[in-house]
């Protein structure tokens, strides 16, 4: 069975600590269920990111939630306790924006989103559509009859429906998309595919994957998704920061997308166990002969991020 180990950070030597600690010169780090679970931070997490800056270490903030823009970040990290500049949030909104800039989109987007990718979408110039309620009729049967109106109300300017995380998603929404997308030439784009976000809470809060999910099985297409794990991540990054993927730690609590990214990417990768994955996952893609399952598998893990300050 090839399978691969994770080392458990705080049983390990404080020699062999600091030998992991100089071996990265470039961070990039998740944000919820890292640093913070919704408006709070988790102990320990903004003196962890604080003394990596004050050793010289360039963090990146990379997240998937798609629900703020990038100076949204800024004053969300500072808040919080968390160094950050505009330059280091990488976050899916930015890069939707950022994607449909480079290949000189100049159509009309079909939003299922929230205001923080829109306000990328307007920094970028990018027009769209669809943002903000759109909900049925309260009576079932007049689905047919709203038909026509929907129809009327299709933008033929519209040349790519990009899907984020939207509390106002709806069924005229998903009609919407599905029907602009049953166009070939329409650009389908999706910020991440997380399927729940990291709460306090016994209550399950379905993530922008599981709307993603609805769109892709309606319109029988696939999305291009540009969050973590895709490498466009890295890319981004790269235009602006020299990224040597040996010298560059990935730090998330998501196997299939933080551990993932950095899998790909040949990065070094640590996980925290203060989000959405398990240590029973953990122990699960470690015994695994599944080759996607090993890949999930970091190089090291932790109870919490702040459990790292012992040894600086």
């Amino acid at each position: 069975m090839n399978s691969k180990s994770s080392k458990f950070m705080p049983s390990l030597s404080r020699e062999h600590v600091k030998k992991f600690i100089d071996s990265f010169d470039t961070v990039l780090t998740d944000c919820d269920g890292v640093l913070w679970v919704e408006n709070n931070a988790i102990d320990g997490s903004p003196a962890l990111i604080r003394r990596l800056v004050d050793l010289g270490k360039k963090v990146f903030y990379v997240t998937n939630n798609s629900t703020r823009n990038r100076q949204d970040y800024v004053e969300k990290c500072r808040k919080l306790g968390f160094p950050a500049e505009k330059e280091g949030i990488i976050g899916t909104a930015y890069l939707v924006a950022t994607y449909l800039k480079e290949i000189n989109f100049n159509k009309k987007v079909f939003l299922i989103g929230s205001e923080g990718l829109a306000k990328e979408l307007d920094v970028a110039g990018i027009r769209y559509t669809g943002l903000g309620p759109d909900v049925m009729p309260e009576v079932w049967s007049t689905l047919r009859s709203v038909e026509g109106d929907i129809e009327n109300h299709l933008d033929g300017e519209v040349g790519a429906v990009v899907v984020g995380f939207d509390p106002h998603f709806s069924y005229p929404k998903l009609i919407k998309a599905a029907s602009y997308l049953s166009n070939p030439d329409c650009l389908y784009i999706a910020t991440n595919t997380d399927e729940r976000f990291p709460v306090n809470s016994r209550l399950v809060y379905p993530g922008t994957g599981s709307l993603v999910a609805a769109v892709t099985a309606c319109s029988a297409r696939s999305p291009l998704v540009l969050g973590k794990p895709n490498p466009y991540v890295a890319d981004a990054i790269a235009k602006f920061h020299t990224l040597d993927p040996q010298r560059t730690l990935m730090i998330g609590d998501r196997g299939n997308t933080d551990i993932l990214l950095g899998t790909k990417c040949g990065f070094q990768t640590l996980l925290v166990m203060t989000g959405v994955t398990s240590k029973e996952e953990l122990a699960q893609w470690q015994c695994s002969e599944n080759a996607e399952e090993r890949s999930l598998v970091p190089d090291y893990y932790v109870n919490k991020l702040g459990d790292l300050i012992q040894f600086l």
